[in-house]
Parts: C-alpha cells; sequence; structure tokens
C-alpha cells in the first residue's frame, strides 16, 4: 500500500513517519542524554516561559544549585541564534538548567516533580513530544515531523523490537498538545494504512 508522504487532519500537517516509524525511549542506554546535548536548549511555546515562572516553587527543589542560580540569574529561558524561545542552557556547556542528576542518569526536575505530584506541569512540550519537532508554517498549518538524532538510535532500535510506532508512543503528549479527537484521528488513519 502506497503512504503519502504527509497526512492533514484539521489543520495540523503529520508526517507519515509519525505512522510508520517506531520509538521508544531507551532510558537505560541513553540516560537521559538529551537534557545534556544539544546546540540549544528545548524549543519553548511562547506561553511556557510564564508556565516555568508560574511553577517554579514547586519544581526548584528537584533542580541542580547551578540550574537555580542560571534562572535565578537569567530568567526562565533563552533566544537561541535562530531567534527561537528555547530553556536556558548552563554557562559553558549543553545542559539544559532544568536538568537533575542521580547518579549517572539524567532526569527533567519539572517532570521528577510532576510524577511526585507537586507540579501540575510536566514540562516543555517539545520534551514531551520527542522525537517529533513541531513548527506553524507561514500559513498557520502546524507541521509534525520526525527529528533522528543519533543519541536517540536506541530508542529506534527498542521501538522497533517491541512493535510500538512513534505516535504509539507518544499517545498522551499528542493528547495533550492537540486534543483527543486528533489523537483518536490519527489512530484511525494508522489502521487503516496498516490494518
Amino acid at each position: 500500500m502506497n503512504v503519502p508522504s504527509i497526512i492533514q487532519i484539521g489543520d495540523i500537517l503529520v508526517s507519515s513517519e509519525v505512522l510508520t516509524e517506531y520509538f521508544c525511549c531507551d532510558y537505560a542506554v541513553c540516560r537521559g542524554a538529551c537534557c545534556i546535548i544539544g546546540d540549544s536548549g528545548a524549543p519553548l511555546l511562547e506561553s511556557e516561559p510564564a508556565l516555568l515562572e508560574k511553577h517554579y516553587p514547586q519544581y526548584e527543589a528537584w533542580m541542580s544549585v547551578e540550574g537555580r542560580d542560571k534562572v535565578e540569574k537569567s530568567g526562565f529561558f533563552e533566544i537561541d541564534a535562530d531567534g527561537d524561545l528555547v530553556t536556558p542552557l548552563l554557562h559553558g556547556s549543553e545542559e539544559c538548567a532544568y536538568t537533575r542528576f542521580e547518579g549517572e542518569n539524567c532526569f527533567c526536575a519539572i517532570e521528577r516533580a510532576h510524577c511526585a505530584g507537586r507540579c501540575p506541569f510536566v514540562k516543555p512540550i517539545s520534551c514531551r513530544l520527542y522525537p517529533i519537532r513541531a513548527s506553524v508554517l507561514r500559513n498557520g498549518l502546524t507541521a509534525l515531523n520526525l527529528h533522528r538524532w543519533e543519541i536517540c538510535r536506541c530508542a529506534f532500535e527498542k521501538g522497533l523490537r517491541e512493535g510500538i510506532r512513534v505516535y504509539q508512543f507518544l499517545k498522551e503528549p499528542l493528547t495533550d498538545a492537540y486534543g483527543r479527537d486528533f489523537y483518536d484521528e490519527l489512530c484511525s488513519i494508522a489502521q487503516e494504512l496498516f490494518p
């Protein structure tokens, strides 16, 4: 069966790779490398710096001293070289200010606070949606494309081994970001393409 390269659901364009490719984070292998490697911080929606600031008292205790110092001195976001809003990085490092190390393992401090029931904000949606990268096009449509990063090779391999496609792995963040109707339609299309 021929799979279209782009699927449109309302005002959202979805790369077919979101339906065809497999992905499942393999934390035992990567140890949270996505939080400490990269050219800039995680992309932020325009609404997210205010959420980061609002919920800071609820997650700051999970952050490193260096991370708290960075946020308290420089703020809850940065503007990267492309002019985009991103999470702040520690000075001279690729490490996100919102990280938390537990031994050799790196976690998101915000998500740790959320999982402990202390913070309703989970973490920036770009982090939750990875390996999908969302972008708003000039015509106002949103494009959801698959991003491939060497440090996540193990996640693509694990997803293939376990038979978990990208859209299945990201059910909760896709639903939170774009609504239940969008996700149900995405599943319906996937079932038609892969009965």
